[in-house]
């Protein structure tokens, strides 16, 4: 599959190395020469130099014929343009990256397609509303769903109060419970496919699938107990930081905070249902007249790395219960754990998984990537052809670096043991590591 992507910044980068990892044809698009030789230098995949909004640069790269062009430049209005160039030229199909959340609440009313226009990817939409997933389900460090509400990936942190630590992974399946199965432990910046042996550390990190009457269960392993999030402080009134507190305060009482006096004013008409504070979130003595440590979950997203941790480091000092940092730079996801983030997002990396799965190969209806943690769970729908049918797990010989989790089979999930049978039109969730995702995929082709 030839794909082509204008922009090799963070989004545009990330989604060539991953593609590239697939062994897909990848085209790497931008003006700037440093950019395109750091690309080619690291990873498997072509580059073009040049303006991808002019069709003798995509013709150049192939764009006649090719399976995706993806327009990830910073400008919403170039990777707009640069869409409806491409589809004029012959590409199958096309995704742009946006900014203005007009595009998506329009669709009804603009043919879009018609235009060249195939998909819109909103970096900030998409991180408001995983900003929202997180606060809603705030005992796990991370939460994706799979199914109609059949299987959960979720993370926990081991505190030092956790009976389990100490003691090898095999204890926390107490009696033989075959609801969950932990699939990764994240343990610095390490990312381990656990055993039945591995022996659990403070301030580990352990996901697992699990089927829903287990969330309770697995939530209580960390030895934290648990509290209900009811209200919620967000720092910094961007666009993010905006469409995260109209979403939240549909739910819970939520705070936005906005240094700016002029957008403050703005955001109290344009928020009702949230109380807009203007003062500096970096402010101790501010926070605690705010009442920071009756604050369940505290949310940074300005536009400063450094401000949204020292924040948070500032709001987990007062009692807040959970933290979530908006980062700029990719590199700091290994490191929320170490500095004592809960969560740190990057709407970049964001985007780029989220335009990673319209692209994958074999059956894969769905794919979350969880934060912090170099690896990807993906949840394959079974054909009759596929490879993993009508044998027991154990003799399927996937690749060390893979760990089937559970299935959903005729929308109920089901964990999954060495001994379990995989049947056509199963959904089969699967964590694996970047190497193996291509191997992986073969099983279910």
């Amino acid at each position: 599959m030839r794909i082509l992507i204008a922009g090799a910044g963070e989004v545009g980068f990330h989604l060539a190395k991953d593609l590239a990892m697939e062994g897909q044809d990848i085209v790497l698009i931008d003006p700037d020469r440093h950019r395109l030789e750091h690309a080619s230098n690291t990873l498997d995949i072509k580059t073009v130099e040049g303006d991808a909004t002019c069709p003798n640069t995509l013709s150049k790269a192939g764009v006649s014929g090719a399976s995706l062009l993806v327009a990830a430049t910073n400008l919403e209005a170039r990777n707009m343009t640069i869409c409806t160039i491409g589809k004029q030229l012959g590409v199958k199909r096309t995704i742009a990256r946006i900014s203005n959340l007009e595009h998506l609440r329009n669709k009804q009313n603009i043919d879009y397609q018609a235009l060249g226009i195939d998909i819109m990817i909103s970096p900030t939409e998409l991180a408001a509303l995983e900003i929202l997933r997180l606060v809603e389900h705030s005992s796990f460090t991370d939460h994706y769903i799979f199914g109609d509400n059949a299987l959960h990936l979720v993370g926990i942190r081991l505190a030092s109060t956790s009976s389990y630590v100490g003691h090898p992974l095999m204890d926390m399946r107490e009696s033989g419970d075959v609801r969950f199965i932990p699939v990764s432990i994240k343990r610095g910046t390490e990312t381990l496919i656990p055993q039945g042996n591995t022996i659990l550390e403070v301030e580990d990190f352990v996901y697992f699938v699990c089927i829903t009457e287990a969330l309770d269960k697995v939530a209580s392993l960390d030895g934290i107990d648990q509290v209900d999030t009811e209200r919620v402080m967000v720092l910094g009134g961007s666009r993010i930081g905006a469409r995260a507190a109209e979403l939240l305060s549909k739910e819970f009482f939520t705070k936005l905070v906005e240094i700016d006096r002029d957008k403050a004013v703005r955001l109290t008409d344009e928020l009702p249902n949230t109380l807009i504070l203007n003062g500096d979130g970096r402010n101790v003595e501010f926070l605690e007249e705010e009442d920071i440590s009756a604050t369940d979950l505290f949310i940074a997203v300005t536009g400063q790395t450094e401000t949204n941790i020292m924040s948070c480091l500032v709001a987990k000092s007062k009692g807040v219960k959970k933290t979530i940092a908006l980062v700029e730079n990719i590199d700091y996801m290994n490191f929320s754990q170490a500095v004592g983030v809960d969560t740190m997002l990057n709407k970049k990396l964001i985007a780029a998984n989220s335009i990673f799965r319209f692209v994958r190969k074999g059956s894969v209806v769905s794919v979350a990537s969880i934060h912090g943690v170099d690896a990807e769970v993906l949840e394959f729908e079974v054909s009759e052809k596929s490879k993993v049918i009508n044998k027991p797990i154990r003799e399927l010989n996937i690749p060390a670096g893979a760990i089937i989790g559970g299935v959903i089979r005729k929308g109920i999930g089901k964990v999954t043991l060495g001994d379990f049978i995989i049947l056509p039109d199963d959904h089969v969730v699967v964590f694996t590591m970047p190497d193996n995702m291509d191997k992986v995929e073969r099983f279910f082709r």
